[in-house]
Order: C-alpha cells, then structure tokens, then sequence
C-alpha cells in the first residue's frame, strides 16, 4: 500500500524534526518511494487545499504552505495509510500532546496548521494527491 505526506516548510527548517521523522518511517517499516521538494504558489496551495476554501483556517494554512519549502513523499508499507496517519497523531496539537505525546505533531508541531506534517486520509487521497504532485507518469 502507498500513502502520501509532507513535510511541512517549519518543518524542513528544522533539522532535528527532519531527521527523527526519517527514522521514524524506517523504524516503523515505511519506505521512500519518491521524494520531491517543492515551493508551492498560492494558486497550487489554494487548488490543493480547496476543500478547506470555507473554513476559518484556509487562509493560514495556504499562507503557511506558501511560505516556504515542502517536501512531499509517496511511502510504501504495510498499511501505509493508517501506519503513516498513526505516527502524525491528531490534527490539533494540544490534544495530540495529551492523548498522543510521542506522535510527530505533539513533538514537532507549533499549532494546528503548523503541525509539522500533512498526510492522506484514504487510497482515493492518495490517487488525488499523488497525481496532483507527481503527475500521471509516476508508478
């Protein structure tokens, strides 16, 4: 199974967070298939984040993944999805903190929208959000 993620651009800034989160996809058996950094418009950043147009944190969350480098993976696991969503932890921080203190977004996260990581929720994501970022040719 495949999944994809990003690294968010406070997240790339930050050297340990990158490469604990490395080690993290090793340990828990994900594997790098592709790898891609990119800087985002804010035309591509509306366009992926569109189902979020209407809610009180679209515009924070375009502003920030303009704001700098991502980088986008597609990972390979058993349960990759799930597994992959697991190590993330809760969208909103705080709770995450409480309920999942070892997660990436409890220890990298800065808030909600800057929680460090973003990943696919389901296969149909994964196909969206892999075209999207890789194109048609990729695998």
């Amino acid at each position: 199974m495949i999944t994809l993620a990003i690294f968010k651009p406070h997240c790339l800034k930050n050297p340990i967070a990158y490469e604990t989160i490395q080690q993290l996809l090793s340990a828990n058996g994900l594997k790098v298939i592709a790898r891609k950094r990119i800087n985002l418009s804010r035309a591509e950043a509306e366009q992926f984040y569109e189902e979020h147009k209407n809610k009180f944190f679209y515009r924070r969350l375009v502003s920030l993944m303009t704001s700098g480098p991502s980088e986008v993976v597609l990972l390979s696991g058993d349960n990759a999805i799930q597994q992959w969503r697991n190590l993330m932890g809760p969208t909103k921080v705080l709770k995450s903190v409480y309920t999942h203190p070892e997660c990436i977004r409890s220890t990298f996260g800065l808030s909600d929208t800057r929680n460090a990581t973003h990943g696919s929720d389901s296969e149909q994501s994964v196909t969206a959000e892999r075209k999207f970022f890789f194109g048609e040719s990729n695998m």
